[in-house]
């Protein structure tokens, strides 16, 4: 009799246990299928609403200075898959993230010429090309991958709230002059589209961009 109950709870604690495990892997297929994904759409609005079709969003034109004193337009990346964020060197709040997650990026497509990082300064009063540079030194940030920019204040602004679409959701703000603070990473396409909105803080967004990245990759082979 014993050894019968025992036989019949050995043979429940296999089943429970052969239960769980499909379930965890019918979960972590769930997941897998997700995240499967084989086109990218468009952001073509400040509502980051995506849209398959194009529309007519692109990043408009612009003309700022890296930290070596160089130019850097929409040329610099013209036909290259490009990560863009906003930031100022003496932020103490998600700005190291910031730095410290596009270096992650820095690292996975340091040998992949298509690929460029573009830090664009909301501060330019304090960051000049020398601080920018220093900047770039302290962060092992390099060239001509990942160009940290400054310029003319109204003209980073406007390409930021205008061009992509930056602190959006502060939607209280009425003087243009307000600071710009935004956690987002914005992909931008080798045409110049939006192709895709993170939050630049958090590794496992960085993750997803990465994959994403790798989406457009093929999509423009």
């Amino acid at each position: 009799m014993f050894l019968d109950r025992w036989i019949l709870l050995t043979a429940m604690v296999l089943m429970l246990a052969s239960c769980n495990e499909k379930k965890k892997e019918s979960i972590s297929n769930m997941a897998n299928q997700q995240e499967e994904v084989e086109r990218l759409p468009y952001f073509n609005s400040p509502e980051f609403t995506p849209r398959w079709e194009k529309g007519v969003h692109k990043i408009p034109a612009f003309s700022f200075t890296n930290q070596l004193g160089q130019e850097v337009t929409q040329k610099t990346f013209a036909g290259k898959i490009y990560v863009a964020d906003f930031f100022f060197t003496i932020c103490p709040g998600i700005c190291p993230k910031l730095t410290k997650n596009m270096g992650l990026l820095q690292e996975t497509y340091k040998n992949d010429p298509d690929i460029g990082l573009l830090s664009h300064t909301v501060m330019p009063e304090v960051d000049t090309v020398d601080r920018l540079a220093a900047y770039a030194e302290e962060n092992e940030i390099s060239l001509p991958q990942w160009n940290l920019v400054t310029g003319n204040k109204d003209s980073l602004y406007q390409v930021a709230r205008k061009g992509y679409f930056a602190d959006y959701d502060l939607k209280d703000k009425t003087d243009s002059d307000d600071f710009i603070h935004t956690e987002n990473f914005i992909l931008v396409d080798g045409e110049g589209y939006i192709r895709g909105v993170y939050n630049g803080t958090l590794e496992l967004e960085v993750k997803r961009l990465i994959r994403h990245i790798e989406i457009l990759k093929k999509e423009s082979n």
